[in-house]
């Protein structure tokens, strides 16, 4: 008896402990978001009075139309935790974030992927809606018009809301300034969207597609192996359909592609320019930036897809932007297309790049009035970034 009463107060015990901590994290967690949330009240509403304003056509796509240059700040891996671990590294992104926008004055931001880090060891949180709603609330701060392709991150399989939940968060009617669509049903993903670029006249210019790459797959729910997934096949249809029509309106139309995990092509791409001795060859050119990822360097889906293929058959998409991969900012021009790799924002998903100001910044893309674009890859660490709140120290590996 003595020995049962024994064991039922060590069981009890450890149950109280286990209350006792879950307890103290969820508290710690909504104090710290609270916090945060409180701290974005601070920052000032971007001033931009001949921002563009876009309206929605029929369709239900976004249209933004004007005359003159359409400017883009490209984020990526922003990767807020949203818990009481991460409490000091997601005040330090959400000043990064806030400081390039409030400079650059952007009419539209675009993220691609991974807004969210909502990894238990690194945040102290499961509650990857932490992250949505502090993003959310900064940008709607700004006044800034803003949508997003979600990120393997976004929504790991322990998270508690799903990707459709992230994304009808995102396409809240509450949100003034987002534009971010869940995009059809019968296609793969959350968040496969058109953005159309107009003149005053109603010509197409320029159309941006943005594309859900989806998560991990193989039988690799939690991430451990890297195991990413491809474009789906609707999606390249989608992608093609969609092409197709806007050919009829405009058949010399440019578009632009935006999503998080790279084409299978970049890693192609890549060993190609290596085994040429890091030497332009036919099909490829080195355009700008660096990988400093360890190999297999670029972390594309596993499987194969037919979207860089389709891309090239139908020749309006010029550029495909990515994120995924927070040391690498190469671009190469692989085939007749720009694959580029974004400046990250992440403090917290690697261990130790906070202290690293190599690969912080953002990408600033300006779509002129003829389709044709331009962009630069800028570091935070300029003068022009003036933070609300003091940056941090910094080195720089590559200097």
């Amino acid at each position: 008896m003595k020995k049962k009463h024994r064991l039922r107060k060590i069981l009890f015990g450890i149950v109280v402990v286990i209350v006792v901590f879950f307890a103290f994290t969820a508290t710690a967690n909504y104090f710290c978001f609270s916090i945060n949330k409180k701290a974005i009240n601070e920052f000032e509403k971007v001033n931009n009075p001949s921002a563009v304003i876009p309206t929605q056509n029929e369709n239900g796509e976004y249209v933004f139309r004007t005359d003159r240059e359409l400017k883009i700040v490209d984020l990526t891996d922003i990767h807020i935790g949203g818990g009481w671990l991460s409490f000091k590294k997601d005040r330090m992104s959400l000043n990064s974030v806030a400081s390039m926008i409030s400079a650059e004055k952007p009419d539209l931001v675009i993220v691609t992927g991974d807004i969210g880090y909502p990894v238990p060891f690194f945040s102290g949180t499961l509650n990857n809606m932490y992250p949505v709603e502090l993003f959310t609330s900064l940008m709607e701060k700004l006044g800034v018009y803003y949508t997003i392709t979600l990120g393997n991150h976004d929504s790991e399989v322990y998270s508690f809301y799903s990707r459709e939940k992230i994304g009808q968060k995102y396409e809240s009617p509450e949100l003034e300034y987002s534009i971010f669509s869940v995009g059809p049903e019968n296609v793969d993903g959350v968040g496969n969207q058109i953005i159309r670029v107009e003149n005053s006249e109603g010509k197409l210019n320029q159309a941006l597609f943005l594309l859900d790459s989806h998560s991990y797959t193989d039988g690799d729910f939690f991430g451990i192996f890297m195991k990413c997934d491809n474009i789906h096949q609707n999606q390249i249809e989608w992608y093609k359909q969609n092409v197709l029509e806007m050919q009829k309106e405009n058949p010399e139309i440019k578009s632009l592609m935006f999503m998080h995990i790279p084409l299978v092509e970049f890693k192609d791409a890549y060993y190609s320019f290596l085994e040429n001795g890091e030497k332009d060859a036919d099909d490829i050119r080195y355009i700008s930036g660096e990988v400093h990822e360890k190999e297999p360097y670029v972390f594309c889906g596993v499987g194969e897809d037919d979207m860089f293929e389709t891309i090239q058959q139908l020749g309006s998409t010029k550029a495909l932007f990515f994120g995924h991969d927070h040391k690498n900012n190469i671009v190469l021009n692989y085939k007749g297309i720009d694959l580029i790799y974004n400046n990250s924002v992440d403090y917290l998903a690697y261990i130790g790049i906070s202290k690293l100001g190599d690969y912080r910044g953002c990408m600033v893309i300006n779509i002129n009035p003829d389709g044709t674009y331009s962009y630069t890859h800028e570091s935070y660490y300029q003068d022009k970034y003036v933070s609300h709140f003091p940056k941090e120290d910094v080195t720089f590996e590559n200097k």
